[in-house]
């Protein structure tokens, strides 16, 4: 990661729709298929390995810019996605693409190893177990994610962050994938603009995992993200005609 910026307040009067079908590509790309037999990712003693499901479920793509929102935002993230394609050329990553495998994995695994096929329950112990894999498996792929790419859009809606009172750059979110994004883009490495324009190759890693029955608020920290408005953005389509990486360039250098 080179630079985050805090995203707010932006829609698309105009053209929602074409940026929503292009939006739409780029996210369709990103959904590879999917190995629906668990016996695939055994070694020959019986045991699963982690860096085959990882390798399957969340594959390596390429992307210029981490797109991090709540799954109650994917359509306006989508269209986001489409307008700085068709704009820029920058090809974004939408992080919902694979978090939303997570549950249809943590089933498949339950489905076999949890699940009594008498009763048809599932154990609560063996299902904690499984669960800690999976969001192990998935923490580790969005840290590698963010790692890699050079820019990430924190997409801040009132259904992803509720901003405190008092305190501009700080809030809480309900979602724990939000929260830990978020921590992990003031964490990590920073990568210079040159670094990461030399190794294209991004790691895979939304919030699709939710508790029914318990809301948890994570206080988080916004400051070292750039704000972005909407104003922001469109003074950056206008400033420029350049294509993928001098477009962010122009990005960095207007804000």
């Amino acid at each position: 990661m080179y630079r985050g910026f805090n995203v707010s307040n932006f829609h698309f009067p105009t053209a929602a729709e074409e940026y929503q079908k292009i939006g739409q590509l780029i996210f369709d790309a990103d959904r590879t298929a999917i190995e629906n037999k668990i016996d695939s990712f055994k070694d020959s003693k019986g045991h699963l390995v982690a860096s085959k499901i990882s390798a399957k479920w969340f594959p390596e793509v390429k992307a210029d810019i981490f797109l991090s929102h709540s799954h109650q935002d994917e359509r306006l993230v989508i269209q986001l996605a489409g307008w700085l394609k068709n704009k820029f050329g920058l090809t974004s990553f939408i992080d919902s693409t694979v978090w939303g495998y997570s549950e249809t994995l943590l089933k498949m695994i339950d489905d076999q190893y949890c699940q009594d096929k008498k009763t048809g329950i599932y154990s609560y112990q063996k299902r904690n177990q499984t669960t800690s894999h999976v969001h192990m498996m998935l923490t580790i792929a969005l840290a590698k994610m963010l790692d890699s790419c050079e820019c990430v859009f924190f997409i801040n809606t009132p259904k992803s962050i509720t901003l405190n009172d008092n305190i501009g750059n700080s809030g809480f979110t309900m979602s724990p994938w939000i929260y830990s994004e978020i921590a992990m883009t003031g964490l990590i490495r920073k990568r210079t603009k040159d670094e990461h324009r030399g190794r294209r190759l991004v790691k895979a890693a939304n919030e699709s995992y939710t508790f029914d029955s318990v809301d948890v608020a994570y206080d988080v920290d916004l400051s070292h993200l750039s704000p972005l408005s909407a104003d922001d953005l469109s003074g950056w389509s206008k400033s420029t005609n350049a294509k993928s990486a001098q477009a962010l360039d122009k990005l960095y250098e207007l804000n």
